[in-house]
């Protein structure tokens, strides 16, 4: 079966302060987002679809989607304000999309077969692309996978963070997902709010197009709740979660080993820098991804 990426890229980057999808963390110029292409690319996956904005389409493609030519079908899928279902409108004084549940409905014409689901500006390591492709070859229906991380491996030294704490039962069935925002380094730790040991939701997700049947109906919901708050979100992972309580999808929860790494903030990227250095001085990466 063909498997295919799907990129959400189409963030701001306000607090990074400037467009993180396309700046350059590897030794040869490479992107946090291209190291998770090459490792998708290895695992079996043969096709990404890059969810981005118009108005830095010219850019992206040249600076990025250029790099997989030969190597993978590439497309593109536009979020913006104005992609609602019909009957819906943006509320006076909205300026951002409406979350990363929304930019998975933006591609949902462009999905008919199964994809992952990853976020452009996170490292999330060799296995957890490995484990996606062995769970998405064999899935039908609604049988879903989220690859789990420590929380403690995800914070940020230089702001707070928004972080899905998963429950799941000990035969890793996902429960539920909880978003919590604002997550401080110093909130984490024994005996304090969150131990850090919890397994948290870093939006990499295996699934069918079954999804869609799901998320639909919710976002019109959401919309017709919400819609008309400035700064509202419809988070996939609590989507996902509602789905499971409704009966409507199983979730299987892939615990990695993998590293984690993000540029949330700009003084992020040093860190990530050394991180991706590391992993190419081990020889888990070539120096020049795409010589």
């Amino acid at each position: 079966m063909s498997l295919t990426l799907v990129v959400l890229a189409a963030g701001m980057g306000s607090r990074y302060g400037g467009l993180k999808q396309i700046d350059p963390v590897g030794p040869g110029g490479e992107t946090v987002l291209d190291y998770a292409v090459f490792d998708a690319l290895r695992a079996g996956f043969t096709r990404v679809v890059f969810v981005i904005r118009r108005d830095f389409e010219a850019i992206f493609r040249e600076k990025i989607g250029a790099r997989y030519a030969g190597r993978a079908d590439v497309d593109y899928v536009f979020q913006s304000l104005e992609a609602l279902p019909p009957g819906f409108t943006p509320p006076a004084g909205r300026e951002k999309p409406w979350g990363t549940g929304h930019a998975v409905w933006c591609a949902r014409a462009a999905l008919g077969e199964n994809f992952a689901v990853i976020n452009a500006d996170d490292f999330y390591g060799a296995d957890s692309f490995a484990q996606l492709a062995r769970f998405l070859a064999p899935a039908r229906g609604g049988d879903f996978a989220m690859v789990g991380f420590r929380l403690a491996n995800t914070l940020s030294e230089h702001g707070v963070v928004s972080r899905g704490v998963t429950a799941a039962g000990p035969d890793q069935a996902l429960h539920s997902i909880v978003e919590h925002t604002g997550i401080a380094p110093e909130e984490v730790g024994p005996g304090r709010k969150f131990s850090g040991e919890e397994i948290v939701s870093m939006n990499c997700w295996g699934f069918t197009p079954a999804l869609f049947a799901g998320l639909d109906p919710q976002f019109r919901e959401f919309l017709a709740a919400r819609g008309g708050e400035p700064k509202s979100e419809f988070y996939l992972p609590a989507a996902v979660s509602a789905m499971i309580g409704r009966g409507g999808a199983q979730v299987r929860v892939l615990p990695t080993a993998s590293t984690w790494f993000g540029v949330t903030y700009r003084e992020d990227k040093p860190r990530v820098q050394a991180a991706i250095a590391g992993l190419v001085q081990a020889g888990l990466y070539p120096e020049k991804l795409w010589a």
